[in-house]
């Protein structure tokens, strides 16, 4: 029997999202803070915005997730979308299937609507990676991608975009200029300065608008 995907509710990944798990923690504090800074830069023009780090391992995937939640909670409609075509995380995190998602959406072999997930959390959705794809850079930088993005604009209050490092994935850049704004995500004690002050170069060179950056200390 078919299911629209969309109704279809995800169980959370508690562990992963402390935000949902426990809301008056000081980390859900701390996201909360995040979440109020960003609405200062966050004119109603502006509502996608690209995640990233210089490299992998930071805890870019989780602070996208939490602060979706965080988002959510505050009665905005959120998607968040995983744009790491080549390591696709978030679907762990909301324990939601993968066999169809944003490679799906692009090809033209699913529609939208049938690739978005409603999650436990009410106005929260995702769009998963999807399908594995061979060219996953020229496959970001189509026309469609685009168009998809200004459709997503007129539908959420805010899309959250998990890209992947910008120094190893040629993708993140590609998409890092369609977005109204991107924030990295550097790692206390692991990101090295010369390593992130690279990744701004980069993003700079793809004319991405850099608003902010994010301290991970986990």
């Amino acid at each position: 029997m078919a299911l629209n995907r969309k109704k279809q509710l995800s169980k959370i990944k508690r562990r992963h999202l402390v935000t949902y798990s426990h809301p008056e923690s000081i980390i859900s504090e701390q996201f909360r803070e995040i979440r109020t800074n960003m609405k200062f830069i966050n004119k109603s023009e502006n509502k996608i915005f690209l995640i990233t780090s210089p490299k992998d391992g930071e805890g870019k995937s989780t602070m996208v997730a939490n602060l979706a939640v965080s988002m959510a909670q505050q009665k905005e409609k959120i998607l968040v979308i995983d744009a790491n075509l080549r390591e696709p995380i978030i679907h762990s995190i909301f324990k939601i299937p993968n066999e169809k998602g944003l490679t799906n959406v692009l090809t033209g072999h699913t529609s939208l609507e049938d690739a978005l997930y409603q999650t436990e959390v009410s106005r929260l959705e995702v769009l998963t990676s999807g399908s594995h794809s061979f060219n996953p850079a020229e496959l970001l930088e189509t026309r469609g991608m685009k168009e998809l993005l200004k459709k997503l604009a007129q539908l959420y209050d805010v899309v959250l975009i998990d890209a992947p490092s910008a120094i190893k994935s040629t993708e993140t850049r590609v998409i890092a200029n369609q977005c109204d704004g991107v924030v990295l995500v550097l790692n206390k004690g692991k990101t090295e300065i010369e390593l992130a002050i690279e990744t701004k170069k980069v993003l700079e060179l793809a004319h991405a608008k850099i608003v902010g950056a994010i301290l991970n200390e986990g």
